[in-house]
């Protein structure tokens, strides 16, 4: 028989509680509570300042809350030491950014690699792992090239293969389309929505309603560190255009 901490575990990926964070005297976040459950994509959306980038910082063990809790994947990161974060966020959550921060220097195969090394793979089965994410994701093609010779939408295919290699139990994404064209927005839009579609529970940072309206389950608006309104969404119809 299955408890019943065991199963809330299960169920809810990200609980935030009455978190607050301060920056001096000023709150970027002032008692927000949130749950994201498995297999959820939910959007944040707010006007720059309104705390919304706090929140995913929040959730990635990249800042500590001043005060309340942020539980993720059953850690409670407020009682984890610096260390702790950092095997935290290798093991439990895949990031893509919206400058997607590949190495220059590293073809696309090494960049997405070198991310399940770090995670602890060895060198072989990283670069099976690395090869099989890039024909999922539409890019097998792509291994040699390096990231000054990709498009927008390929370099963010590119960063979202590193952030799945750990196979995390979340995926945070930061403005994922904000960098991009309107055809590689569309994309990424499309890769959001399919992996999702698969199971992959998502928490999206982003300025763009039709990103919100494709991707999401539910949209949370954050307006001065507070969440102002939540609303579930009808999606719009969205697939990966390679």
């Amino acid at each position: 028989m299955t408890n019943s901490r065991d199963h809330e575990a299960r169920e809810v990926v990200v609980r935030l509680a009455d978190v607050r964070k301060d920056f001096g005297d000023y709150s970027a976040l002032d008692g927000v509570s949130l749950k994201v459950r498995a297999g959820e994509s939910v959007a944040v959306m707010g006007p720059s300042g309104s705390g919304k980038s706090t929140l995913l910082n929040m959730v990635a063990g990249l800042d500590r809350a001043t005060a309340g809790t942020v539980t993720v994947a059953g850690q409670d990161l407020g009682g984890l030491g610096e260390k702790g974060l950092a095997l935290y966020r290798r093991r439990h959550v895949g990031m893509i950014f919206q400058f997607f921060n590949l190495l220059d220097d590293l073809p696309a195969l090494d960049n997405i690699t070198l991310a399940g090394q770090l995670v602890g793979l060895k060198a072989r089965p990283a670069r099976k792992r690395a090869l099989e994410l890039m024909d999922q994701l539409g890019i097998a093609g792509r291994a040699d090239v390096y990231p000054a010779s990709l498009s927008g939408g390929e370099r963010q295919r590119v960063a979202t293969a590193r952030a799945l290699m750990n196979r995390p139990a979340l995926l945070l994404a930061d403005e994922p389309t904000g960098a991009l064209d309107s055809r590689s927005g569309d994309q990424v839009m499309g890769l959001l929505t399919d992996l999702n579609k698969l199971g992959q529970t998502l928490l999206i940072v982003t300025h763009d309603p039709r990103l919100a309206a494709k991707c999401a389950d539910r949209v949370v608006e954050v307006a001065d560190g507070l969440i102002a309104r939540e609303w579930t969404v009808e999606r719009e119809p969205a697939g990966i255009t390679r």
